[in-house]
Parts: structure tokens; C-alpha cells; sequence
């Protein structure tokens, strides 16, 4: 399958190594950038045209999908001209700066028969996928609260760069840009709550527009309760964490490990403990989950199914976010749709 790419800044490293290494089912055809010195930079494989247009992967009908890793506030207009011709389209988190962006979005891919997926790589984790079948057999019985925590780190110097943490270029700080994964990966396992209360700052760590530091409480539908805690001022930086109570037993997942235990006695482990770019080296990560992601998008593309991480359920994670940000603004509770 002949795939292109949209973007060629820092975040399209595990993108291009992902590719490469499914080079048994796919060809990177073409590489579209905003400029010839960041094309320059790369490290392309034989064939592939280095471009600033991106016409030249429009007008290519021998391309079948089109990995998007440009700033988030491009990705609606990138996207609806990929979708019109034809072109499947993975999408780098989050979909949009806006819920309203990212619906339009989704829609407009739906609308022409076109596959979106989104790389929300911690699903695609072991420990993520262990848990998730665990969740679904049964044992485990009823959701009773739930948490996350996100406490990451980074410098100022990361929000030095033009429009890092602004709403016109990411659509938010911590929770758009760092938390956005972990907040994916619960609601995924835990399914939306029906309620928020929340509160987001900007600490004096930071000079920055968007919140860095954010409290909330949530109510789920069958009256289990959680709680999430994400900031980016937390030195040195700490692995992301989720715990799950429930019914019969508990589960907790944290930087790629589980740890299941059931009422009865049985303990369950999976995955291994990895690096997730908590600290200030934000690319200190693995790429096996990117790759993970790609080629279930590929195989839902060959096999007309639906990605396991579709840009239809990464809006469940734009709806919380959305969400948060209300209730902290007017200092109230919001309501969810079911």
C-alpha cells in the first residue's frame, strides 16, 4: 500500500520509523513538509518524492492513505481535501483545536467513505489491551471510582516555541497536548461519565495562555465516581497512572504495566515498564505503539472494518476535555451526553 505524510517536524520521527519497519506492507511514497529545509533534514528511502505541496499527493491516485502529523489547528482543512479524494487518513492527536472542529471532521471522512484513525498510541499498549479483555470477560464485575494522574514536566522553553500552548495553534495545554492520551486510554476502559466539575490554571511555573494544572471530579452513569490530575509542572516528570476499582477487584496500569487483582486471589500482569516522554526529552518513548496503531489502520483500510482507535471514539476524549474547561470556566458542574 503506497502511504504519504503530512508534516515533517519533531513528532513525525516514530511515524517515519513505523513505517520503515512495516516496509513488507507498506511504501512511503511521498513526504509533503511546509519547507524544503525541514525535507531536507530527513532521512528519506529511495522513491519517496520530498515535497511542499500538497497537491502532489492529492493528484496521486496510487496513494491510499495519508498519515497527518501537522499542528492541530491545520488538520480540519488537511484533512476534508484528503477525504474528498479518496485518501484514508491517520490523524496525529488530538483530531482538532475544537470539539466542533473535530466533529466536522469526522463527519466529512464518513461522509465519503474514507477510514480515520488517530494516533492515540496507549490503547494499542499490551497492558492497555490485557486489561481491556479482562474488563469485557467479566471477572473484575462493576466500575466503583476510577482515577488518573498526569504528572509530567516540561520546561519553559517547550512553550517558548510560537504557538505552543495556545488555543489558536494546539486548542489547550496539558489536557490537549500531554494528558489527551492517558484521558483516551480511561475512557476507553472505564466508557464517558455523565458529569464534571473541574478546575484548570495556569501555574507560576509557566508562561504560557492555555491551563497547566488541572483538578477534576467525575460521576459515571451507573454512580461510580473518579478523579484526574494532570499538570505539566511536576519535576522531574512521572509515569502517567490509572486506577481502577471495581466490583471484584482492582486494576492498575502505569507507564505500561498492569497489575490486576481479583476478589478471589488471582493476580494478573502484563506489559513492561517503558518511557512515555513525562520529562523534558518528550520524545524519551518507544515507537512500538505508533506502529502498533499504523498497522491496524492499514488492516482496517485492506479489510474494510473499522481502526481500533477511529476518530469516531477519539471524540469521547475531546468531549471530556471540552468538558473540563466549561466546568472550570463557569465554575459549575457539566453534563455529559449519553
Amino acid at each position: 500500500m503506497r502511504v504519504a505524510v503530512v508534516g515533517a517536524g519533531q513528532a513525525s520521527a516514530p511515524h517515519l520509523q513505523s513505517i520503515a519497519d512495516l516496509h513488507e506492507e507498506v511504501v512511503l511514497a511521498c513526504v509533503v513538509a511546509r519547507s524544503a529545509g525541514r525535507l531536507a533534514a530527513l532521512k528519506l528511502p529511495a522513491g519517496t518524492v520530498p515535497s511542499t505541496r500538497l497537491e502532489d499527493i492529492l493528484e496521486d491516485a496510487t496513494i491510499a492513505a495519508v498519515l497527518v502529523l501537522t499542528p492541530p489547528n491545520t488538520h480540519l482543512e488537511i484533512v476534508e481535501q484528503l477525504a474528498r479524494a479518496g485518501k484514508h487518513v491517520l490523524v496525529e492527536k488530538p483530531l482538532d483545536v475544537s470539539l466542533e472542529r473535530a466533529q466536522q471532521m469526522v463527519d466529512i471522512c464518513e461522509q465519503r467513505g474514507v477510514k480515520l484513525a488517530v494516533m492515540l498510541q496507549h490503547r494499542m499498549r499490551d497492558a492497555s489491551l490485557a486489561l481491556a479483555r479482562l474488563i469485557k470477560e467479566g471477572p473484575l464485575g462493576d466500575l466503583l471510582s476510577a482515577s488518573a494522574s498526569i504528572r509530567w514536566w516540561r520546561p519553559q522553553s517547550y512553550y517558548d516555541e510560537p504557538g505552543r500552548g495556545t488555543m489558536a495553534r494546539d486548542g489547550g495545554g496539558v489536557l490537549m497536548t500531554q494528558a489527551i492520551h492517558t484521558l483516551d486510554l480511561m475512557l476507553s476502559l472505564t466508557g464517558m461519565p455523565d458529569k464534571v466539575m473541574a478546575m484548570a490554571s495556569t501555574s507560576a511555573v509557566h508562561r504560557m495562555e492555555c491551563e497547566d494544572t488541572v483538578a477534576a471530579a467525575l460521576h459515571y452513569p451507573n454512580g461510580a465516581i473518579g478523579s484526574i490530575e494532570a499538570t505539566t509542572t511536576a519535576w522531574p516528570g512521572f509515569p502517567e497512572r490509572i486506577a481502577l476499582n471495581f466490583t471484584g477487584g482492582s486494576a492498575t496500569l502505569e507507564a505500561g504495566e498492569l497489575l490486576a487483582e481479583l476478589s478471589g486471589g488471582r493476580k494478573m500482569q502484563a506489559g513492561v515498564r517503558q518511557a512515555t516522554g513525562s520529562g523534558a526529552n518528550i520524545m524519551a518513548f518507544d515507537h512500538t505503539f505508533h506502529r502498533a496503531v499504523l498497522q491496524d489502520f492499514v488492516t482496517a483500510i485492506r479489510q474494510d472494518t473499522e481502526p481500533a482507535v477511529s476518530g469516531r471514539s477519539a471524540l469521547q476524549v475531546q468531549q471530556l476535555i471540552a468538558a473540563i474547561m466549561a466546568s472550570s470556566n463557569s465554575g459549575a458542574a457539566v453534563s455529559l451526553p449519553p
